[in-house]
Formats: C-alpha cells, sequence, structure tokens
C-alpha cells in the first residue's frame, strides 16, 4: 500500500513550490490614508491603496527613464495626488516616497468619497471600504 504523500512527490510530480521564483517578502513603510511626498518630483498625495509588489502593465513600467526607473519587487502605492497645477491619481513605489511633514491636506476631489477626517497627517479611510 502506497504511504500518504501530502504534496505529491510520491507520484512522480515535484513539488509545487520547487523551482518557483517568488520576490522577497516587501514590508510596506506606509498605510492606507497616510499623506506622503515623493522624493524626486514635486508632488504629494495620500495613499488609498498597496500592491505588495509591482502589478502595472509592462508599457507603464518600460516609460519610466531606465536612470530612475524603480524596482518592482516593492510595495507600489495608489496615491490621491496633487501638484501646483492639478490632482490626479498616481502610481508610486515605496523608494520613491517620503513622509509628508507638512500637516496640510491633499486637495483632491475623490477623498471625500473614501476618507472620513484629516488629523494628525493622516486620513481615515470610511467605514465602508474597510475590509
Amino acid at each position: 500500500m502506497p504511504r500518504h504523500d501530502p504534496i505529491g512527490t510520491s507520484s512522480g510530480a515535484s513539488s509545487p513550490n520547487i523551482g518557483l521564483d517568488a520576490p522577497a517578502i516587501a514590508h510596506a513603510r506606509f498605510s492606507i490614508g497616510e499623506v506622503v511626498r515623493h522624493r524626486l518630483f514635486d508632488f504629494r498625495g495620500v495613499i488609498f491603496d498597496v500592491d505588495p509588489v509591482f502589478a502595472n502593465t509592462d508599457e507603464w513600467y518600460e516609460a519610466i527613464p531606465e536612470a530612475v526607473r524603480p524596482d518592482k519587487d516593492q510595495p507600489f502605492y495608489h496615491l490621491l495626488a496633487e501638484n501646483m497645477e492639478s490632482s490626479y491619481v498616481a502610481y508610486v513605489s515605496q523608494q520613491n516616497l517620503v513622509p509628508d511633514e507638512s500637516d496640510e491636506p491633499i486637495d483632491h476631489p475623490a477623498i471625500p468619497g473614501l476618507f472620513n477626517d484629516f488629523a494628525d497627517g493622516r486620513y481615515a479611510l470610511r467605514r465602508e471600504h474597510r475590509h
């Protein structure tokens, strides 16, 4: 009688984890509701979502000049962003963000739909958007 093999190696199949290249576990330095600044470009924003690793298109990634192109194996943040001219949505790597020390709110039209109050440099996520 064959011995029980929970990963199926007795039948000649290999373990599903052998040979896979998984990125190292990345830890997000910032959280939803936090206000941050881009370290190279003059804009700031509030985080409304986090991807543990790059999750955009190759075309988007390749459009970034190679000299400043970030690594893909790090958290990427979705921001409701603003600069001196407009408000928009930005997708930014962790390496390019720093905490915003201004203690000023972000002026973006989508904020009331996602967040409640702004206090102590961060926004509180609306109850209906919490998991």
